[in-house]
């Protein structure tokens, strides 16, 4: 009980007006390899910023797993600035796969810590595929005892692992500063445990299964979505959420089950392409259509983090996408 209140405490002196309920894996826009691009970055978190309240900075969707711990700080210190004066919370992504360079990370960004909108970092188990539960404890426990608000990340995969509801539940209980849990395994294994996580924050983060269904209000089990698509429908996503508020769930199926066939397709737009990752790759092109509308085909793609630009074809089929569903502007956000 005493660990519950106190997870309250830090969760209300970290989110004095809640937890935000929808998070954005926010993408890392580039000029050139490795050099983010600040006014892009900038106009997508402006952007992004009348529906979302919460970022995570670097994500898998922003490259963060690609990312030294240079880079990192590169990047916050553009985004941090930015994000403060929009009034939206940072979690700071440390993703790493040795709990070694976990540590050594949180030792980088000390002085981001006491930034305004620094609300704490999110870790991922090590990676092994033969790691137990109690090794992965273990190790989870090592970065939780610095005492730093942190989010754990469910991503087997990556990890090549998953952590039991068990695990969760036991790590809540030992740790008051574990305030967020975030699984995109797509099986949702801890979340429908039916354990008592102490009042750990639960987001789903699996694109799988749609989204109306799982948000506590309408009978699921989670307080809120971290979707690497809110990058492109925050719009639409947080429409869902406030229409599952006054019981319109069949008005907040119908937007789950459109964003979840476009949301498909346009990961098919890129399965085959080497660089990069899915969920980076998918949300960049869909962004330079929503930044640029009528001018998507005129402006060259984006750049991945290692200075490889996405196809123009990649722009074309997601143009086409767009205005299959009605979803493509005319006059973009940039």
């Amino acid at each position: 009980m005493q660990n519950t209140s106190s997870r309250r405490q830090l969760q209300a002196l970290q989110f004095p007006h809640g937890v935000p309920r929808l998070w954005c894996p926010a993408l890392t826009h580039f000029l050139a390899a490795k050099e983010p691009d600040a006014k892009r970055i900038r106009a997508h978190l402006d952007h992004l910023s009348p529906f979302v309240k919460g970022i995570l900075v670097p994500g898998s969707t922003g490259e963060g797993w690609e990312m030294n711990d240079e880079d990192i700080r590169t990047l916050l210190a553009i985004v941090l600035d930015v994000a403060h004066e929009l009034g939206v919370h940072v979690l700071v992504g440390v993703l790493k796969t040795k709990t070694e360079e976990v540590l050594a990370c949180l030792d980088s960004m000390e002085d981001f810590r006491t930034h305004p909108a620094f609300v704490g970092v999110t870790i991922c188990p090590p990676k092994g595929s033969e790691l137990t539960q109690a090794s992965i404890q273990l190790k989870v426990s090592r970065v939780l005892g610095r005492g730093w608000p942190t989010a754990l990340y469910q991503l087997p995969q990556v990890t090549q692992n998953e952590m039991t509801a068990e695990t969760i539940a036991a790590l809540a209980k030992e740790f008051p500063n574990f305030i967020l849990f975030k699984d995109t395994s797509g099986a949702d294994k801890v979340a429908m445990s039916g354990l008592d996580f102490d009042g750990v924050f639960m987001v789903r983060g699996s694109e799988k299964g749609g989204y109306a269904t799982w948000h506590r209000k309408a009978g699921g089990p989670y307080d809120g979505f971290l979707l690497s698509t809110t990058n492109v429908f925050s719009r639409q996503l947080d429409e869902l959420l406030n229409l599952i508020d006054v019981g319109h769930f069949d008005a907040a199926e119908a937007i789950s089950e459109k964003l979840e066939l476009v949301v498909e397709q346009a990961f098919s737009i890129v399965s085959e392409f080497s660089a990069g990752n899915a969920f980076a790759n998918s949300n960049k092109v869909l962004d330079h259509c929503m930044a640029y509308g009528d001018r998507a085909l005129q402006v060259a793609p984006p750049l991945l983090y290692s200075g490889t630009q996405l196809p123009m074809n990649f722009i074309e089929n997601a143009v086409k996408l767009l205005q299959q569903y009605s979803l493509m502007p005319t006059h973009g956000y940039y």
